[in-house]
């Protein structure tokens, strides 16, 4: 699931575009649960 992905990534220093990208669509997405914006953020 694309959730885990970002999890993990947002564990590591550098942010790969792709995890950006879907960190942008979760943090721009009305239905995007409180914790999912969290952990985008983070990314």
């Amino acid at each position: 699931m694309m959730y885990q992905n970002l999890f993990k990534m947002a564990k590591s220093e550098k942010t790969s575009k792709s995890v950006a990208s879907k960190a942008s669509k979760i943090l721009s997405d009305p239905k995007s649960t409180k914790a999912m914006k969290s952990v985008a953020a983070s990314a």
